[in-house]
């Protein structure tokens, strides 16, 4: 029987990694591909507004700056991660740790699509699934990519805690 302590911990631990691994990505995509990754400053900023009761933008880029957006921003993305973790972990059991399969890892992080093309872009002035941005296509593959890559590497995360422990 796993107590609720190992259940937060190996959230926490699949998804800090996970979201590590999944950034190295994207600092590849950047760099070596030339691709567009994700902005977490305006994550920060659009979380920032939140706090002061502010959902929706026309365009989260022409708001004022929020001091400490950038700090914000990525403390929510891997805040995120470990969220997304858990979840794994409560649909897939403790025992897919000991011995983690893609299948699960992947569908959750293709599933996880609906927080951004439903809350995030919208919040943030880009439309329902990027809809109002110049290439819809063209964003919703970028954000379908990150979070396949995100789903690989919360199983690629498991797999090697399972080979720690």
């Amino acid at each position: 029987m796993h107590t609720p302590l190992e259940f937060v911990t190996h959230s926490l631990l699949i998804g800090l990694l996970a979201t590590a691994l999944a950034d190295l990505c994207a600092v590849f995509q950047k760099r070596v591909l030339g691709m567009q990754v994700a902005n977490w400053a305006m994550v920060g900023r659009w979380f920032g507004y939140i706090a002061k009761g502010q959902w929706r933008h026309a365009n989260i880029a022409q708001s004022a700056p929020i001091a400490g957006e950038g700090l914000i921003g990525w403390s929510a993305h891997y805040l995120t991660g470990v969220a997304y973790a858990a979840l794994l972990l409560a649909i897939s059991g403790m025992q897919w740790v000991a011995n983690p399969t893609l299948l699960p890892a992947l569908l959750v992080g293709i599933g996880t699509l609906v927080a951004p093309f439903f809350m995030m872009q919208p919040g943030m002035g880009l439309g329902v699934a990027a809809s109002r941005t110049p290439k819809p296509n063209v964003a919703r593959l970028r954000s379908f990519t990150a979070h396949s890559i995100f789903g690989l590497s919360l199983f690629a995360a498991a797999w090697l805690l399972a080979l720690v422990q």
